[in-house]
Order: C-alpha cells, then structure tokens, then sequence
C-alpha cells in the first residue's frame, strides 16, 4: 500500500456504489427515515456512508480488512508500530493509555495540568498520581510543561511507578524537551504517555517541535480532528512496541468504545492520514508563513502581545508550535472573555479560547490571508475600542491557581460518602467533584484535594468574568461536594 491509498474511505465507497438493500441499522436507511429538512442539510452522500460493522466493512473492536489496513497505514505515517483509531475522541485514547498500564494502587507519574481524561482515567483505574509541578508562566497566567529535572526527581523518588504522561504540546502549543524526558524515563524501565491532543501536526514539518513518535515514546493519543483535516470527535493512538502491549491496548481501547462505531469519523481518519502523509509539508510551511505574517501584525496593534519565540528558554520551554496564536490582552484592562465576546458581536470572529488575560487563536491549513487579514483587522478595532483603559492598567498583577494538596487518591474520594456545602464554607475541606474551565478543561480542584480559599477566590474571579467553569453538580456553584465529616458524638 502507498500513502496515497484510503483503504477505508475507498472500501466504503466501493460498498456504496453497490446500493445493497438495507436490513440493518441505522435505522434512518440511508436519510430515508430521517426528519426531511435534517435530511436536506446533511446531504445523501454523508447519509449513505453512516454505516455499521457490517462484514464487509470491518470491525473496529476486532479490525481484520479495510480498517485494519488503514490503521497500519496511518502507524507508517506517525513511525508508530501500532495506530488504532478512535471514535471517542482523544478522551477515549488517553484513558485508554493510562487503563494500559495503571491498575489498582499503581502509580502513575503526570503534571499537575492534566486535562480531566487523564483523572477521569486514574478514578477508573484506581491508581494514585505522583504529581509534577508545571512551569507556571505569571506574564501569561498559564501553565507550560514539566521540565527534564522534575521528571528526573520524581522517577528517583517513585521509581515503581508504571508510567509517566506528557503534554506535549500544551493547549497553548508549548513543548519540553520531551526526547531526554523519554531518555529518562526508559532509563526506569518506565513507559511514556503522551498527551498529544495539540500536535497531530507536528510529525509532518520539521520547524515543528519532535512529536512523540519522533521522541521515542511508548503511547501517544493524538487528536487528528482538532488540527490534521479530520471530522471531529476521530482520534488515534499511537504504540510504540516494548514497554506496553498492543494486545492489551486493543483490548482497553474496545472496553471504552462504542460498538456502533461512526464511519463517518473513521473515513475521515484514513482520508486526514493521506493529507497529512502526502501534503502535510507542504500545507503546514504555508500555514507558518501564515500564522507567522499574523504574529508579526498583531505585535504592531498598541496594548496587545502575541506570543512567539522569545518565550524559549526556560527548562519548560524548549520549543513551540507558531500556528498558535497566544494573544495577550491584559494592557487593555480588560479580560481574554470580554475580548472574545467582542470579537462574536461586532467581528463574527470565534477564538479557540480566552481566559482571564489571553486569547488562543489557531491557524491550520483552512486558514488563508482572507481570514487573517480579518482578525488583524478586528484587533485592531478592539485595541482601539479600549485603549482609553489600557493606562489604568500599566503594572496587571496575574492571579494563577494554587496547587492543592491531594489528601485522598481521586478513586476514594470520588466514591466515598459525601455533603455539599456552601461554596464560601468549604474551605479546608477535601473535595469530591471536579472544579475546571473549560476550555481547556485543566481542573483547578480534582476529587481528593484539599480546598484552598486561593482557589476559591481564583474560581470566583473566573465566574466574574463569565468564563466556563465546569465539573460541579451544581452549576451555579454556590455549593461544593465534599467528603462528609463525621464528628464525635457529645
């Protein structure tokens, strides 16, 4: 086979153009049963290829024709010895790949910045996380990666443990040196786990930080929806053979996936795999140029700052990804939320994120100097809008989150019994529920930790601000669920 081949999206065109007599599900055969102006919208051809694993077209959970050929292509394009596809987003890959190696009481060494997979992932499997300490960048407010000395500190400390995870890159497209990290590692015999979520790109250029393939990494889930051309919610897993088990990694990754697996997703996975494959240089130099060419724009509007490469150089930063835009808007005096709304309502302009003081705008290869050209245009404006503040706020001091203190391992304290009580009465107590915004869905509290009035404040300031704080039972979050206390009885 050739990476100019789509086994999978070529099988299921093959088996379209038949027009066999459907007795199967779904049960809308082909649009015929599906409400008419949904019908019209989504169009016959999308229609026809929502299919099931029928003989013909493979078995994700046991994959034996087309879609195992598409895998193994797809494991060439990323140097991987195995690539197993995912409909369940890369959520369902990354708890794939701690369930890999972690069971009961394990432990398991990742930053603190972990995105909520990941702890979802730990409750399930009932390991105990070693926590790392992320570089915290006070200019920006964000978190970057672990350093190659943490990384080091922690495997002297706990070298039992049965994997050590990576972001790599960050949501903010930061990367580590994550190459001596994976050195390192395996210098335990320990395996590496790479939140790939943000870097399905970088394989394919090589001004792009080394990928996790590339590094030499044991497992990376990588999210080929958000930034390599394919529909969303497809992911892939990357395996390296040696100190994980692919037969293993099979096996998790079925126990979470539906059996009703989407060929639409998965279609578009072996399609993505053949761009990126065989034009991915190519699309991703221009997509540089690009974002490039906007960096150097933004950087001339007065009171706004994007990020480039003079962030390099700490232990955390050793490289980064261009086509992120990090956007700096603290000297307006107003917050990354209030940015964004105002970019929606007067620009029509939709960013990847905001938070308290940035805006994350992505370039891809669907961007062109059109749309570029229209957001310098609408910072501008913005910049304009509120420059009359932005003197006020010459010296802005930075709130960032504390990092709690974990008092029970997530399993116990997710399952144990508990209360809720008021939001402003929990401090010092041990939560039970998650605490984040998302995006980028990185809790400020996980299930065990100690609550802190620090963060209570940080979370109030994030409400304030309208941003989309997330993960509680109650969504006003005027109460917090907490284990129950049981006092001595008088």
């Amino acid at each position: 086979m050739s990476q100019h081949d789509t086994p999978l999206f070529t099988g299921l065109l093959e088996h379209i153009q038949k027009n066999p007599i459907q007795f199967h599900i779904p049960g809308h055969k082909k649009g015929a049963g599906m409400e008419p102006k949904f019908r019209e919208f989504i169009g016959h051809n999308a229609l026809a290829m929502d299919l099931i694993n029928i003989g013909p077209l493979d078995d994700l959970h046991s994959p034996k024709g087309i879609i195992k050929e598409a895998q193994k292509l797809a494991a060439e394009a990323f140097g991987a010895d195995h690539t197993f596809f995912s409909v369940q987003g890369t959520s369902g890959a990354i708890m794939t790949m701690v369930l890999s190696v972690c069971g009961p009481g394990d432990k398991i060494i990742v930053p603190r910045n972990v995105h909520k997979s990941v702890m979802s992932a730990i409750i399930f499997s009932g390991a105990s996380p070693v926590f790392i300490h992320p570089e915290v960048d006070k200019n920006l407010g964000i978190s970057h990666g672990i350093t190659t000395e943490s990384v080091e500190k922690a495997l002297q400390q706990y070298p039992d443990a049965k994997g050590l995870l990576v972001i790599n890159p960050t949501y903010f497209g930061i990367s580590a040196d994550l190459k001596q990290i994976v050195n390192i590692a395996h210098s335990y015999n320990v395996p590496v786990l790479v939140d790939e979520a943000h870097g399905v790109h970088i394989h394919f250029h090589d001004k792009l930080p080394l990928s996790a393939m590339q590094a030499g990494a044991d497992m990376a889930a990588t999210s080929v929806h958000k930034l390599g051309g394919s529909m969303t919610q497809s992911s892939i897993l990357n395996v390296r053979e040696g100190l994980v088990s692919p037969d293993r990694v099979q096996s998790i990754l079925s126990m979470l996936t539906t059996t009703s697996t989407s060929y639409l997703l998965l279609a578009s996975l072996d399609a993505a795999r053949k761009q990126l494959a065989t034009k991915g240089y190519e699309l991703l130099e221009q997509t540089i140029q690009l974002a490039n060419q906007t960096r150097y724009e933004i950087n001339k509007i007065d009171h706004l700052y994007c990020v480039g490469e003079e962030i390099l150089g700490t232990n955390a930063t050793y490289d980064y990804d261009p086509t992120k835009l990090i956007i700096s808007v603290k000297e307006l005096g107003i917050t990354g939320y209030d940015a964004e709304l105002w970019l929606r309502e007067h620009y029509n302009i939709e960013v990847e994120l905001s938070d308290l003081y940035n805006l994350l705008c992505l370039i891809t290869p669907g961007d062109t100097e059109y749309e570029t050209s229209l957001l310098i245009k609408a910072l501008r404006a913005l910049s304009k809008e509120f420059s009359h503040q932005a003197n006020k706020q010459a010296e802005v001091s930075v709130l960032l989150p504390d990092i709690p203190v974990l008092a029970l391992t997530p399993r116990d304290a997710f399952y144990a019994e508990t209360e809720l009580v008021p939001f402003e009465q929990s401090v010092g107590r041990i939560i039970a529920e998650f605490v984040m915004v998302y995006p980028p869905g990185i809790p400020i509290f996980i299930p065990g930790e100690i609550i802190t009035k620090e963060n209570l404040h940080y979370i109030r300031k994030n409400l304030d601000a309208g941003l989309p704080v997330q993960g509680t039972e109650d969504p006003t979050l005027s109460y917090i669920r907490v284990i129950k206390e049981h006092k001595p009885i008088k």
